[in-house]
């Protein structure tokens, strides 16, 4: 079943999950990097892990495809034990890293056809590969250019035609906008919704906000190793405070004279009404319906003539900064972010 039959949100309990982590563990020296990760992917849909610099996202990422080893714990993907059956579990698998990791000196043609060939696919079936990934990533005019050559936003739509090369059915993206434009953002995720309508499910770490609400079902919240919150995107956000009514007076004159009836009337569970005189608005917290209609009631009641109305969640931003007590911009140099040479070393 693809997204393009469902609601972009659809992660309905008949779907079974395509990655199923229990308890992971990984230490580098007397860090933590996981510390007990639990989490659930279900199949066909984007689950978006969060976390600043140094939370785990990485780490967690490099286990899941066999990279790393955990040190405890259990994972299965695409049905297959991390542990147990990394061969298997590698052909079922993508990955695009948080930076393009083709090969410079090959063009964007060789790379993908190399990977072809390293899949064990035919040559006619990994030229034929080749040249329909090319199509798809508007990347055929430039297929026979050394990937030196490439822009950044070239070589990361060819780094994820590269992992898309054995029709993967779990696609790992490690933050794979960083250091994109907003234009080529936009295409990347535009090809991540594609990937996903085709069947595929993706377990996507960002930092960007904008992006983990663009693309994602589901979101999971690590900082400093640990599962802190998950869930949809509204459900998160309804956990932090609620909902800011704002409303727009007819007469901008108006906006104390309503901040103050708010105050005086005393609704139950109302409080800190405000003016914002800027944008003309009345922001008023609110956690139910009822709140919301004794609201409009009272001020229908005091002759107050109303532009518009309108409810607001917090931002993803604010949720994380509620959640975890610090901004999604704070950056702290943490295990996380060790080079793979180094674990290998």
């Amino acid at each position: 079943m693809t997204r393009s039959q469902n609601s972009p949100h659809d992660t309905s309990p008949g779907r079974g999950n395509a990655v199923e982590v229990r308890g992971l563990v990984k230490h580098y020296g007397t860090t933590k990097a996981l510390d007990g990760v639990d989490l659930d992917v279900k199949e066909g849909t984007v689950l978006g892990v969060l976390g600043p610099n140094g939370a785990g996202k990485t780490t967690l990422v490099r286990c899941l495809s066999t990279l790393i080893t955990p040190d405890a714990g259990s994972a299965r993907v695409a049905g297959f034990d991390v542990l147990r059956q990394p061969r298997q579990l590698r052909r079922a698998i993508g990955l695009t890293g948080q930076y393009a990791s083709v090969d410079e000196k090959l063009s964007g043609w060789e790379n993908l056809y190399m990977i072809g060939r390293l899949l064990d696919l035919s040559r006619a079936a990994a030229r034929k590969r080749a040249d329909a990934l090319l199509e798809r990533f508007s990347l055929t005019e430039s297929a026979k250019r050394p990937a030196a050559q490439y822009s950044g936003g070239m070589r990361r739509r060819l780094d994820l035609a590269a992992s898309m090369i054995g029709n993967p059915q779990v696609l790992y993206l490690d933050e794979p906008t960083t250091g994109l434009d907003p234009r080529t953002r936009n295409e990347v995720w535009e090809e991540v919704r594609r990937m996903v309508a085709d069947g595929a499910t993706v377990l996507l770490t960002t930092q960007y906000m904008e992006e983990a609400e663009q693309l994602a079902d589901e979101l999971t919240v690590i900082d400093r190793g640990k599962v802190i919150a998950g869930g949809q995107v509204a459900e998160l956000k309804a956990k932090v405070g609620g909902r800011t009514l704002q409303i727009r007076p007819s007469d901008p004159e108006q906006l104390h004279r309503m901040v103050g009836a708010v105050a005086q009337a005393g609704l139950e569970g109302v409080a800190g009404a405000r003016a914002d005189v800027a944008e003309g608005l009345v922001n008023v917290p609110i956690v139910s319906d009822e709140q919301l209609t004794a609201l409009i009631g009272l001020l229908s009641e005091r002759g107050f003539s109303i532009s518009s109305i309108d409810t607001h969640l917090p931002s993803l931003d604010e949720v994380f900064l509620a959640i975890t007590g610090r901004k999604t911009s704070d950056s702290e140099l943490g295990q996380d972010n060790i080079k793979l040479e180094e674990v290998a070393a």
